[in-house]
């Protein structure tokens, strides 16, 4: 099929025409004529299947030319980068058209985004967080939304943005049209849709934790995290292989702590993304690695949503992922547009139980490559590694000292006596009743 035969105005026509792209992917197939019916509908498709494209499509071609103020379409997604990307994507698709949007998101000056609200437009994509904090300042109202789309809704939910997702649900109108995209289907994603969709159709492309089969996958046997970043620096020095590259690890602190070690080693060629880092630092950091100008881009599960960076060579797992899910998000930044990637993952002795999950929810094992031969094995294991022993008396107790009573000691005679009353016990001292006839007395001759 072609998008000509999916009955798409001119406009759009012409921008994918400029974008290079003739024919649909198999989930923007299937999900327009479900969302031009406007029914419900739930979108489950692998990762880098072209999700964003397959709503925004049929919601564009919808989308009639009106200069009132408030939005008609709502677009939730989990971080501000998300936000800024489908921005992007809605703009190249409507060159052909007049179409006003805008992203909302936290870490920048609400003050701005609410004179753009305040403005006007048609579309506002917006993260939870920023969105109920304009719809409180009463700036954003949402009564004019025809149609609501949660991108990656299992992912808001694990970051914690439940209540803001219950909050703006329940301000929207009754008649909306609501459509949820995500490559993973939860049971706390299936008790929202039940909770606030009405008859949806479910499209599901594959079966989720089908791994997209261009994608090469194995792992490495590494012991500990110094081992790790040995085994990083001898693969990524490789340039010619290892042209774009995606690390991603567990946290924050092991973000900083990766980039700080091997920064020295390949100077200008790493940029990091976390939550902890500026807005501007990570824009910044995301254009250097879509541009080529940095490698290797290191980024904790913040980047493993819904970013569209091509032609990344290797999504390395610089950390085992103890959510099977979230492999399947990592590995699936590679691999895209029907190009062929690699996914590598460290694996230590703890994260081997993560490693079979994995393997279960996949149906089909990881191949295991053997280190390169002189690899640096180092024998020193960071305070997160190191085993925690939960008996205090786990070391034993000196010999000499196994019958000792340690400080304790009896009491002096003296030492022992009770208080039980008696004569010598302490009685309450009596008060002389007050005279009232001498108190008056008293209060007349100072008058």
């Amino acid at each position: 099929m072609t998008f000509q035969e999916l009955n798409l105005n001119t406009p759009l026509l012409n921008a994918l025409h400029d974008l290079g792209f003739e024919n649909p992917t198999p989930i923007q197939e299937k999900v327009y004529p479900a969302v031009m019916s406007g029914r419900d509908s739930v979108g489950i498709a692998q990762t880098g299947t072209g999700k964003t494209f397959a709503y925004l499509l049929p919601i564009l071609r919808q989308l009639k030319y009106s200069d009132q103020k408030h939005a008609r379409i709502l677009i939730v997604v989990p971080t501000r980068e998300l936000v800024l990307q489908v921005v992007g994507e809605i703009e190249k698709l409507t060159k052909y058209m007049t179409v006003r949007v805008i992203g909302v998101y936290g870490g920048t000056n609400i003050n701005t985004q609410k004179q753009l609200v305040y403005n006007g437009m048609d579309i506002v994509v917006a993260t939870p967080g920023r969105l109920v904090d304009l719809v409180m300042t009463g700036v954003l109202r949402l009564k004019s939304i025809q149609k609501l789309v949660i991108d990656e809704v299992d992912e808001m939910l694990n970051l914690g943005f439940r209540p803001q997702l219950m909050s703006f649900m329940d301000s929207l109108p009754v008649r909306r049209q609501n459509l949820m995209f995500s490559a993973t289907l939860t049971e706390d994603v299936a008790a929202m849709i039940d909770s606030y969709f009405y008859d949806p159709e479910t499209i599901e492309i594959q079966n989720q934790g089908t791994p997209l089969e261009q994608i090469s996958q194995y792992y490495y046997a590494v012991p500990n995290f110094y081992t790790k970043i040995s085994l990083l620096e001898n693969l990524l020095i490789d340039a010619e292989e290892f042209q774009r590259v995606l690390i991603f690890v567990s946290s924050k602190q092991f973000a900083d702590r990766v980039f700080e070690l091997l920064d020295p080693v390949f100077p200008e060629q790493i940029g990091v993304l976390h939550s902890n880092k500026s807005q501007n630092y990570r824009i910044n950091a995301l254009e250097r690695f879509r541009s080529g100008t940095s490698r290797m881009l290191i980024a904790t599960d913040v980047a493993s949503r819904g970013l569209d960076i091509a032609d990344i060579s290797h999504v390395i797992n610089f950390d085992t992922p103890e959510n099977p899910e979230d492999y399947i998000h990592r590995t699936g930044r590679t691999g895209r547009a029907e190009k062929a990637g690699i996914a590598i993952t460290f694996v230590n002795e703890t994260e081997t139980k993560f490693l079979s999950e994995i393997e279960k929810f996949m149906s089909r094992p990881l191949e295991e490559k053997p280190l390169p031969a002189g690899l640096k094995v180092s024998n020193i294991y960071t305070d997160e590694e190191r085993p925690v022993m939960f008996d205090k008396d786990y070391l034993g107790k000196p010999n000499a000292i196994n019958d000792s009573q340690g400080a304790f000691h009896e009491k002096k005679e003296k030492n022992r006596k009770v208080n039980l009353g008696g004569p010598g016990e302490r009685k309450p001292r009596k008060t002389k009743p007050v005279n009232r006839g001498v108190m008056k007395k008293r209060a007349a001759k100072n008058k």
